[in-house]
């Protein structure tokens, strides 16, 4: 998981306005918070750094938990609304249309942080 945040953000980041336009027009809490798009890459750069680190794992899981679960509302919504909007989950560097395939990894990165959770890794 530490890979895939630390490797996720740097992306978000090269072009950091181009992610927040592509990431507002999905994500629940962004519609709701300008500020929150640019701290979503920080976010997540803390949270690979984290992982990496084994630094307070229950708090690193809930928190990753809490991310992906709400992520995936908005993901869940374009997909049943049928909307065909550009994923962010890459920033700008790649031109991905958000999928199943988005909604699967929010979910299945939320079910490790939860397995995390339970068994105490």
């Amino acid at each position: 998981m530490a890979g895939f945040f630390l490797v996720f953000s740097f992306f978000k980041l090269l072009d950091l306005r181009g992610f927040a336009d592509a990431y507002m027009s999905y994500d629940i809490l962004a519609r709701r918070s300008r500020a929150w798009t640019p701290a979503y890459p920080l976010v997540e750069l803390a949270l690979g750094a984290a992982y990496l680190a084994r630094w307070q794992p229950v708090v690193t899981s809930g928190v990753t938990l809490a991310l992906m679960l709400v992520g995936s509302v908005g993901v869940l919504r374009a997909i049943l609304g049928k909307r065909r909007i550009r994923c962010a989950c890459l920033g700008t560097a790649l031109n991905l249309p958000m999928t199943t395939v988005t909604l699967v990894e929010d979910l299945g990165i939320a079910a490790m942080a939860a397995a995390m959770l339970a068994w105490g890794n």
